[in-house]
């Protein structure tokens, strides 16, 4: 018969074992480890340092930065990048129902008995030493026709506005994921400690159709700091950056010294990154008081350089102006920019409407290319010009003799890509006859994100971030870098 153990007394059980002294000792030492690091880190941010880790790429990169020409709306293929001759002896012909096979349409045009078949308004010519046919409507771009590469085989899963732009800029239809900017500066992090690494450039002249949101340019689940900063012309590109009145650089500088050595408690006793996040944008937009004023005033750029960029080029916040921006921001160690034009979404009034489209952007995208390849530039720098998806092959609602416009088309369509390690002169993937779908190379959002990460430096495999139980990344669990567009 065994004897029972006696009941323990109070002084007993609140006596710590050694299990427990061993377990609270290791969490200790792991918090002041942790309370160090984050103290490291925001020392740092506070004196204008390089970053305590510096991200690096996984393998030589062909790009450093890259210039996104983002055209909002949905350009027309069959009146920019991919001539269709059959669509033209076929005008005002119904669509086999061979050729869509069933495919879902928009509510826009689904109702329709007829779908009439719609041949450009306009022509096409080649040009180049690789004799690349590009619309009448894109005589600029024909000059750099040997520094670019036309991706004819596009296609996404979008097929209204809002998912589909949100695909293009962070990689999923859902509203809420990093941004493809905030994923480059938080995989590659910044080329200029006195700039952000992803800025955000949105054309004052062009329609307003199409809404844009910060989000598309937003950090997600990713640290603040990688989000983009939009800079808008006027007095004051970036909103609340100025002083407010009364208050002096110096004592702007004491505040940032005493916000400094709170965020060093903070984050010893709490851990949160999002307050070294905030402390780092507050210190970068202390430095951004005198390089922003700098890198955005143009007024040094010669008469030949507006002259190669177009007359609006002197207006700050037009296409043309900020293409030039964007050329400056480049130069100065700016690591992802992204330019959006709205006013692709002709339903109708197609020939005037992307007539003017091409008037505002041609001069200046191509110009754009001029000027980095005449600096140096271009060969380390990625250039993409694109929107969302294409448009139909057939006119929506009625088409008259000089008047139609175009549903939108996400089984196919164009953009064209130039520097960075891209292939020059070339012309990547096909479209069937009717423009209906891709028949050759095809290339889908993934891997046109997998293929800019590639140039860059990074496998897009290995570009993750852990948020709730799992890695992400900016291709989901799809993507494959296009092999035959490298140089």
């Amino acid at each position: 018969m065994t004897t029972p153990r006696p009941t323990p007394t109070y002084d007993e059980l609140m006596r710590p074992s050694r299990r427990h002294f061993l377990g609270a000792s290791a969490l200790g030492l792991g918090a002041i480890a942790l309370g160090d690091i984050f103290a490291t880190r925001s020392a740092r941010a506070a004196t204008g340092d390089a970053p305590l880790i510096t991200p690096s790429p996984h393998f030589a990169p062909r790009a450093k930065r890259v210039i996104y020409l983002f055209q909002s709306g949905g350009p027309s293929q069959f009146e920019t990048l991919d001539p269709k001759p059959k669509l033209r002896d076929m005008h005002g012909q119904p669509l086999p129902d061979s050729v869509r096979a069933g495919q879902r349409l928009t509510g826009m045009s689904g109702n329709q008995a007829v779908l009439p078949l719609a041949g450009s308004f306009t022509g096409f010519k080649r040009y180049g030493r690789a004799g690349i046919e590009l619309s009448d409507l894109l005589p600029h771009t024909g000059k750099i026709a040997d520094d670019i590469c036309v991706v004819r085989g596009m296609h996404t899963d979008a097929i209204n506005h809002d998912p589909a732009i949100t695909f293009f800029c962070s990689g999923h239809q859902i509203a809420g994921r990093p941004s493809m900017g905030a994923w480059m500066s938080y995989g590659l992090g910044s080329m200029n400690k006195d700039l952000p690494s992803f800025i955000v450039l949105v054309s004052k002249d062009a329609a307003r159709d199409q809404p844009l949101y910060a989000r598309l340019w937003g950090a997600g689940f990713l640290p603040s700091e990688h989000q983009g900063v939009q800079f808008r012309a006027g007095k004051e590109p970036v909103l609340a950056l100025a002083n407010p009145e009364g208050v002096s650089p110096h004592a702007r500088r004491a505040m940032l010294d005493a916000l400094a050595a709170m965020s060093r408690d903070a984050l010893a006793h709490e851990g949160d990154r999002e307050i070294d996040a905030r402390l780092a944008q507050a210190e970068l937009a202390y430095r951004m008081q005198t390089s922003v004023p700098e890198a955005t005033d143009l007024a040094g750029e010669t008469d030949e350089t507006f002259e190669l960029y177009g007359a609006s080029a002197r207006e700050p916040g037009t296409f043309a102006a900020n293409c030039l921006l964007a050329r400056r921001l480049v130069e100065r160690g700016v690591r992802f920019v992204q330019l959006f034009h709205q006013g692709w979404d002709q339903h109708g009034g197609l020939p005037g409407g992307i007539s003017r489209q091409c008037a505002q952007t041609d001069q200046a995208s191509a110009a754009l290319v001029m000027d980095l390849k005449r600096r140096g530039l271009l060969e380390d720098t990625l250039v993409v010009w694109g929107g969302e998806f294409g448009r139909t092959a057939y006119c929506q609602g009625r088409m008259t003799a000089d008047d139609y416009g175009r549903d939108h088309h996400p089984r196919a369509f164009s953009l064209w890509m130039a520097g960075g390690g891209v292939k020059a002169g070339h012309v990547h993937g096909a479209t069937d006859d009717f423009g209906y779908s891709v028949v050759d190379g095809a290339v889908d959002v993934h891997d046109l994100h997998a293929t800019i990460l590639h140039l860059m430096g990074v496998d897009h495999e290995r570009l993750t971030y852990r948020y709730q139980g799992r890695h992400y990344r900016l291709t989901d669990v799809a993507g494959k870098v296009v092999a035959p567009i490298l140089a």
